[in-house]
């Protein structure tokens, strides 16, 4: 919800002249590489040791990524041409409703697809910067949303796994600063979100537990059913 909420607000500066892309590029910049350092520095590499990933290989797949995302950046911006805004804001709304739904949160379900919920977020992403007044608008929100949509989460499930303090600890960080910067927008906005946080995080987990004590199991002298008719002729 907060990665969503950061990212919206971010293009909503974006479109409004507020931010500048070189800014947000660089800021993103920086904040990826003290995140990579953090995600090595968790498990002391061990997780870097077992994949055999180097960081040369990690740094070609970054130099691609960019200069394929700048390249097709033209392509990007005038890719819903065609399209209404209102369309575009409503899709929009829709994958990023999807992702939050398909993200895989830590429960083992069926509904859960990490590959989809991050395609619908990228799906989103470029329908937005679609709208953003040039193609280097373009380039960094879509860079911007590999980054908190696809990198982000990685290292939250890092921190979670080793240090689950320190996870607690930057979880609500980020949720500060995605209040703070809603609220920059919309005061009623960042009430309503921080309402809806705290249901989900604090009134929805109490309500579970307080439920549990009610919960009975009906026993009796009854024995099961048992099924004694010759059912081979429904096999053949």
């Amino acid at each position: 919800l907060c990665s969503v909420c950061v990212f919206v607000v971010t293009w909503w500066y974006m479109d409004a002249g507020m931010l500048s892309p070189q800014g947000l590029f660089g800021t993103a910049l920086v904040s990826s590489l003290l995140g990579y350092v953090l995600f090595d520095a968790v498990d002391s590499g061990a997780g870097r040791r077992e994949s055999g990933r180097t960081r040369w290989a990690d740094l070609k797949s970054t130099l691609v990524f960019a200069a394929f995302t700048y390249g097709f950046s033209p392509v990007l911006k005038t890719l819903t041409e065609s399209i209404s805004t209102d369309t575009i804001y409503a899709m929009s709304a829709l994958m990023l409703l999807g992702h939050l739904i398909f993200f895989d949160y830590g429960a083992n379900a069926a509904i859960v697809s990490s590959t989809l919920s991050l395609n619908m977020a990228i799906f989103a992403s470029v329908c937005l910067a679609s709208r953003l007044p040039r193609s280097l608008h373009a380039f960094v929100m879509v860079t911007f949303a590999m980054q908190i949509f696809a990198l982000w989460p990685m290292l939250q499930k890092k921190l979670k796994a080793q240090t689950p303090r320190c996870y607690v600890g930057v979880t609500v960080l980020f949720a500060l600063v995605a209040l703070a910067g809603l609220a920059t927008i919309s005061s009623v906005g960042a009430v309503l979100f921080a309402s809806l946080l705290l249901a989900i995080s604090c009134l929805c987990p109490y309500c579970l537990i307080r439920l549990q004590l009610l919960k009975d199991n009906i026993h009796g002298p009854w024995d099961e059913a048992e099924i004694k008719e010759d059912l081979s002729r429904f096999l053949m």
